[in-house]
């Protein structure tokens, strides 16, 4: 089998180099990026196989990026590896389409498990947070939380809100114009109900859009 086309995400720079010397031998790497944008672009631009990414990222959050990447490329797998243990965290990244869920703190061998079997098709989550994962899935509420109620453009909105961008940048980075942007946030706050941009940031918070 040859060997499969990756492209990694994370914002830090030195795992990043890690992970580029860990998969050198078994991986093509077609692009290693910093933050959820350049991860969508890139992944578009490249069509790799799989992409191995972190959660929380600057521009766009590895899970938005995932759920927008799987829409474009339905075959490409996707594989997290992430601090973030909360197996609702886990749960979700399975309902964005990921076909891996792994800890930064897991060994370096479950990432090379998780590759294989994520290019056999199959899923794998590491066995850190399993049962927390198995009683989140069934145990869910069946009616959708708030966040799942927001268009891909709105989390783009609030993400970059919460990162402290003004309405400007936040035009200039999702191209549309400054107005829109404040439309959008505007209307974010009236649907989720919050009164101030300090409880919209508390919000992407909570529900770790940041």
């Amino acid at each position: 089998m040859s060997r499969p086309r990756v492209l990694l995400a994370d914002d830090h720079t030195l795992l990043l180099a890690a992970f580029q010397k860990l998969l050198a031998d078994d991986c093509e790497i077609v692009g290693a990026v910093s933050d959820g944008r350049s991860m969508l672009e890139v992944a578009c631009s490249t069509k790799p196989d799989l992409v191995i990414a972190d959660i929380a990222m600057p521009l766009l959050n590895g899970l938005d990026a995932a759920r927008q990447i799987k829409q474009l490329l339905p075959q490409t797998r996707i594989i997290f590896l992430t601090m973030n243990e909360d197996p609702d965290m886990a749960a979700e990244a399975l309902r964005a389409g990921a076909s891996g869920y792994l800890l930064k703190r897991s060994a370096a061998s479950e990432l090379l498990t998780a590759i294989r079997e994520a290019m056999a098709r199959r899923i794998y989550i590491t066995p850190l947070i399993t049962e927390g994962l198995v009683h989140s899935m069934m145990h869910g509420p069946d009616a959708k939380l708030p966040e799942e109620q927001l268009s891909p453009r709105q989390r783009e909105v609030i993400q970059l809100v919460a990162e402290g961008r003004s309405m400007k940048e936040i035009g200039t980075i999702l191209n549309i114009a400054p107005r829109t942007v404040a439309f959008h946030k505007y209307r974010l706050m009236e649907q989720l109900h919050i009164k101030t941009t300090a409880e919209l940031i508390q919000f992407a918070i909570k529900h770790h859009m940041v």
